[in-house]
């Protein structure tokens, strides 16, 4: 009884010291805006001083990388800033997190062994991994801070490193002719950053230094709880870079390349999306556990209004001026595939609505079931890109993005239901989560 009433106390005391959320969430749109705009401007250095099939490299080994370390990272940093109660110490999350950076290197290294690509392309593979290992001990610091609210120190993290990204990669690739030779700068630049202002940040709110901790039985009860959510990370990755895996195998890493640069166009609405979601993530997380629905609802209908809007605009600037939007960011050539940046742009439309009710149905505790829904949407995407991109190249990656988040939306708004109408249920892992044992 007493442990409730601690948890249910805390819950007030986050609420009563908590920044305005629209304060919160300036900072976060803030940050995510600036740092998607240096990973463009990173597509664009490639683009404009290297070549499509640099930039074709440069997406493969992301495409490579990025589903490995969303496994291995196990989603600590949704699980640590929706831990209202406090389930865990901070040191188990990032104890946990070396564990999976160190089994997501060893898989990269396995990666690079067995695939079929030339030398450079697998040294390429395996800087990404480095680069990903490092951002994957500051996601953790991120979820700290996020769970504090303090999306001001995220937004600083995010600038500095997406600022430093650029002028490494830029310098690296101009210097030296070599993609390899940027992504070296990258990594020691994203070092620098970790080292210099993340961890310090993150030893200022716990007030105490930034440590591991290495108790067996608390990292196994927090890994068993968020292995549904890495799971289901990877399988979002997966959907997202399985049209990759089809364009590189039948129209090679040029076509890789022009499809990469138009798909990060979405990113823009996306990572609004994104960042008014991990702003509102917290505040979510404590309505649910104190049964406040309504206030949950209204919260959650503002960023799926957002959502559907930006990507109502997205649509009507890639059917207006999609070519002219190609040409003036890239080269003339890009501009050939305006229809594949429509139906690109479509999907990012839906997808936007989607991700929206994703951190409304992670903020409830519903983990486990994520797994099956996007196991499902993984299957769509690999069935819909087998059957429309080798006869139809680029448009039918496009048309296949469509389908895959048709499905993806179907299904997350079906468990958002469920989530809603059995509360219990969908709080899993840890029964000290049930919003109504909270209760003294």
């Amino acid at each position: 009884m007493s442990q409730s009433v601690g948890a249910h106390s805390w819950v007030h005391e986050r609420r009563a010291h908590a920044l305005p959320l629209g304060q919160v969430a300036s900072w976060g749109l803030f940050g995510s805006f600036t740092y998607a705009a240096c990973q463009w401007a990173m597509l664009v250095v490639l683009a404009k001083l290297g070549s499509t099939e640099m930039l074709g490299q440069f997406a493969l080994g992301f495409a490579i990388a990025a589903p490995v370390f969303l496994l291995t990272s196990l989603s600590l940093r949704e699980v640590l800033s929706t831990d209202a109660r406090d389930a865990h110490a901070f040191g188990d999350y990032l104890a946990l997190r070396v564990i999976g950076v160190f089994a997501g290197l060893l898989a990269i290294g396995a990666v690079t062994c067995v695939v079929g690509y030339r030398w450079e392309t697998k040294l390429v593979i395996l800087l990404v991994g480095g680069v990903k290992a490092i951002e994957a001990v500051s996601d953790v610091l991120y979820g700290l801070m996020q769970k504090h609210e303090r999306m001001d120190l995220i937004a600083g993290s995010i600038v500095l490193r997406g600022l430093l990204s650029v002028v490494a990669l830029g310098a690296g690739v101009y210097l030296s002719g070599s993609l390899v030779w940027g992504l070296v700068l990258v990594s020691a630049a994203w070092a620098l950053g970790l080292i210099t202002y993340d961890f310090p940040r993150g030893a200022r709110l716990l007030e105490s230094n930034v440590r591991p901790r290495w108790i067996r039985a608390d990292l196994a009860r927090l890994a068993w709880l968020s292995l549904p959510l890495g799971i289901t990370a990877m399988m979002i990755s997966l959907r997202a870079t399985i049209p990759r895996y089809f364009v590189e195998r039948y129209r090679g890493e040029q076509e890789l390349g022009v499809f990469v640069a138009m798909a990060y166009l979405m990113i823009v609405g996306g990572t609004a999306v994104n960042a008014l979601g991990q702003s509102a993530s917290a505040r979510l997380a404590t309505y649910y556990a104190e049964g406040d629905r309504a206030s949950g609802r209204h919260l959650l209908s503002g960023l799926v209004g957002v959502g559907l809007a930006l990507g109502a605009a997205g649509v009507a600037v890639a059917f207006l001026w999609g070519g002219a939007v190609l040409t003036v960011l890239y080269r003339p050539e890009y501009a050939e595939h305006v229809e594949a940046l429509v139906l690109i742009m479509g999907a990012g439309a839906i997808s936007y609505g989607a991700c929206a009710l994703g951190f409304a149905v992670t903020a409830a505790r519903c983990f486990r079931a994520q797994t099956v829904l996007f196991a499902g949407v993984t299957a769509v995407a690999l069935l819909a890109c087998a059957t429309l991109i080798p006869g139809r190249g680029l448009v039918g990656a496009g048309q296949a993005s469509v389908v895959t988040w048709i499905a993806n939306l179907l299904g997350i708004g079906a468990l958002y239901l469920y989530a809603l109408r059995h509360p219990t249920k969908s709080v899993t892992g840890d029964r000290h989560l049930d919003a109504r044992e909270a209760e003294p």
